[in-house]
């Protein structure tokens, strides 16, 4: 296990730990203070002497809060009075006056003096907690502050539940259960007939029954407080998420047999199941990875131990889900952004309680508290959704790292295309590297057939070769995947007349048409316009859509074959709750039909129908200016490629592409991704580009562009002077214009940082960071860092 880190709010240098992590755990050295940590991330109970008192008086005692404001540091507040149960400890919530306003922060640290004069120094209003929020948390709060450079207290109020934000109680909600009371004497109920009717319907819920069920079948209170008080029921309190499991066998349903490489893979775990074990588990789409999540799951249940579960979507949350609870009878629960706040407290709460042996979520699970920790799995750990984009820029794949090493857990991290960061590590050897290859239907992946676009005419995108292939699967009662990466009807309106083209006003981008409903939408800043009945340049009523959305390529479909069912599967038709788990209910009947869909389809989702796949075009990552955009782009088609033919029948894929002779393609095609990938490592080596170096990215935005512009080229200048007087080998590129330098009105430039060290990047970082604070003119400019960013858009 790391050794436990100091707070953040002091300068600190940096050292690597040994371990050789892609999100490894540091040592962070306090420059100015050292208080002492206990094991689990928390300060001790004793006030730090080491801060300053300020002048000859003796020092007096202070809390440090980390509250929810951009600004990184802590504030010191006087102890309220009386002083809680459990004594004062970092990790209490308190409610304290900031400004003209009470806000809720959380004790972050305790010391013996301040920079403020003891008069100066407001005291706590409120206590909220008796006991402080778990130590796990805490721990990761302050680690994924230090790391991405963020502000403790705003990732602090990020990493909980709103409820907790809002003050309430730490608690999960609970309901009254009513339950019979077995005796032989029911004389009593002669008399009552109603009271002995309901004393029946009791008995038949022998676990017991809740007030709303009771009413709901025609009873009231009066009559159930009656038949309490002749002792024929009782009630009973039960929490309402992960109540404690009856007695008995572990599996609701059993295993289901492995195959050598899947019992090969799962021995390898079961090896280290009580120490940190990084595992990359690369297997082809359908090879049984899930399964092998459930049974290493088992082997920890049956110990008391918790897994915790990130799937990059909330799509595949309740598949995910159903699967997990089919196979457990311990509690399964899921955290995702569709909970209610309630809903998500109750999650939380149970996990930290330990009740919950199963936690299922997305990105912003790796931030439950766990009480018994046993394993985290990350699922497709390539996907992009597990990076944050705004905010506290964290990637949830690199903090479970850092997370499994702190608790000194196994680490299983899956996918049919590992990233790039993931597979060099796998390769270095500081990852096991656990492969399938099989699948259990015993037919190979389907290959990728690359197919000619240039100069074939096309009806919605596809190619005649296409829509035969399609009529002949559809024939033989089978399902078809159209994969088009585009929502809309077509990506651009254009003038037959004069070349006019629909832009947006507010982005360096072009309108989408849409038909369902009939505007111009920009997909970047969401702004929408009606329209045009004729061109605003020339006036010329020939107005063309040119290329083909989801919308267009269903069109054409619709009218190919009239009597199949079209399913289109985007953003836009999956808006309303549960229509996208409703569709894909409709679709595993198994009923010969048509998908049109976006990558929304292509992660992770069992379509055991599906036996061919159309990609309408390949070509939308082959030569973007992302260094990442190939390696994203071949993640993409390999993992909609593993749609098809996941059963009985094998699958076929046909890609559609105006560059069949590309030789990335064209070794993805052949080859297969493994192969791709290590020849494309090969080269960001050379290029001295990430997984081979750390990289932070400086965005600045502002409505003027020369505003912008100044503060990056100032910022850029300071940090150059810098590095060159330390001695820092830190590589500082820019400023230069975002790909898309303007977006929502706003002009945008970036900064790159690059070395070949991370603790490098991280002191350039922490520097630019503290540079930009300080200076007056950042504060007209908006402006944020993104350390390991995932794309430079």
């Amino acid at each position: 296990m790391p050794p436990p880190d100091p707070l953040p709010g002091t300068a600190y240098g940096f050292e690597k730990t040994a371990n050789r992590l892609h999100a490894p755990s540091y040592r962070f050295r306090a420059a100015a203070h050292s208080s002492k940590l206990i094991a689990g991330g928390q300060l001790s109970d004793t006030f730090s002497s080491q801060t300053h008192a300020q002048g000859p008086s003796a020092p007096f005692k202070v809390l440090r809060v980390a509250l929810p404001s951009p600004l990184r540091r802590l504030f010191d507040y006087l102890p309220a009075h009386p002083t809680p149960t459990c004594g004062w400890q970092p990790g209490l919530r308190v409610r304290v006056p900031f400004g003209r306003r009470e806000v809720i922060g959380i004790v972050a640290e305790l010391a013996y003096g301040s920079e403020l004069p003891r008069t100066q120094l407001k005291s706590i209003s409120e206590v909220l907690d008796d006991a402080p929020l778990p130590g796990d948390w805490q721990w990761l709060c302050h680690f994924a502050a230090r790391y991405y450079q963020h502000s403790l207290g705003d990732t602090m109020q990020l990493a909980m539940p709103a409820r907790l934000r809002q003050g309430h109680p730490m608690a999960g909600r609970t309901q009254t259960l009513w339950l019979p009371v077995e005796t032989h004497d029911v004389t009593q109920l002669q008399r009552a007939p109603k009271q002995a009717e309901l004393y029946a319907l009791l008995r038949q819920h022998p676990h017991g029954l809740p007030g709303r069920a009771i009413s709901a079948h025609g009873f009231t209170r009066d009559q159930l407080l009656a038949l309490q008080k002749k002792g024929f029921a009782h009630s009973q309190e039960v929490i309402l998420t992960a109540p404690q499991p009856a007695s008995g066998n572990l599996l609701a349903s059993p295993s289901l047999p492995l195959n050598r490489e899947q019992a090969t893979a799962l021995a390898v775990l079961h090896e280290k199941l009580d120490g940190y074990h990084p595992c990359l588990l690369e297997g082809v789409t359908g090879s049984g990875k899930t399964e092998i999540y459930l049974q290493l799951i088992e082997a920890l249940a049956a110990k008391g131990k918790q897994s915790l579960v990130l799937v990059p979507e909330i799509g595949l949350t309740p598949q995910t889900l159903a699967r997990f609870r089919s196979r457990f009878r311990v509690p399964v629960v899921a955290l995702h952004s569709g909970l209610t706040d309630p809903e998500r407290l109750d999650v939380w709460e149970a996990a930290a309680n330990g009740r919950a042996l199963v936690i299922i979520g997305t990105r912003s699970a790796i931030f439950t508290p766990l009480a018994n920790p046993g394993a985290i799995i990350v699922d497709e750990e390539h996907d992009g959704s597990y990076k944050q984009h705004d905010g506290l820029r964290y990637h949830a794949r690199d903090l479970a790292v850092a997370r499994a090493h702190y608790h000194n857990i196994p680490l299983l991290l899956g996918s049919a295309t590992p990233s790039f960061e993931s597979l060099q590590q796998a390769l270095a050897g500081a990852y096991r590297h656990l492969r399938l290859t099989q699948r259990p239907s015993r037919h190979p992946p389907a290959k990728l057939e690359l197919i000619d676009l240039r100069h074939q005419r096309r009806q919605g995108g596809l190619l005649p070769g296409a829509i035969r292939a399609i009529k002949s699967t559809l024939k033989a009662g089978k399902q078809v995947l159209i994969f088009i990466n585009r929502r809309g009807f077509a990506p651009t309106l254009a003038c037959h007349g004069c070349g006019w083209i629909a832009e947006c006003n507010q982005c360096d981008s072009r309108m989408t048409l849409h038909r369902q409903p009939s505007l111009l939408a920009c997909h970047h800043c969401d702004s929408r316009r009606a329209l045009p009945d004729a061109c605003p340049d020339c006036g010329s009523g020939d107005l063309r859509a040119l290329g083909s959305g989801t919308e267009r390529t269903e069109e054409t479909l619709q009218g190919l074959f009239p009597n199949v069912t079209v399913h289109r599967i985007d953003r836009d038709s999956t808006r309303r709750k549960d229509s996208f788990e409703q569709l894909l209910k409709e679709i595993q009947r198994g009923e010969p039909c048509l998908l049109v869909g976006t990558q929304m389809l292509a992660k992770g989702h069992h379509l055991p129908h599906v036996t061919l796949v159309v990609v309408v075009n390949a070509d939308g990552g082959l030569y973007a200016a992302d260094f990442r955009a190939l390696e994203h782009s071949a993640q993409l088609l390999e993992q909609v490629a593993g749609r098809a033919g996941r059963a009985a029948h094998p699958g076929r894929v046909l890609v559609q592409t105006l560059h069949p002779d590309d030789p990335h393609l064209g070794q993805l095609a052949e080859h297969g991704y493994s192969a791709l990938a290590r020849n494309l490592l090969e080269e960001r080596r050379i290029a001295k580009l990430p997984p081979f170096c750390f990289m932070a990215l400086l965005r600045f935005e502002s409505p003027r562009e020369e505003a912008a512009l100044a503060l990056a080229q100032q910022a850029a200048q300071a940090l150059r002077q810098w590095l060159k007087a330390a001695n820092l080998p830190v590589r500082c590129l820019g400023p230069v214009p975002a790909p898309m330098e303007r977006r929502q009105n706003r002009y945008h430039i970036h900064i790159m940082l690059a070395a070949d060290k991370r603790s490098q990047r991280h002191a350039a970082a922490n520097w630019l960071v503290q540079w930009l604070e300080a200076n007056r003119e950042a504060r007209k400019v908006r402006w944020s860092i993104d350390i390991d960013p995932q794309s430079l858009a």
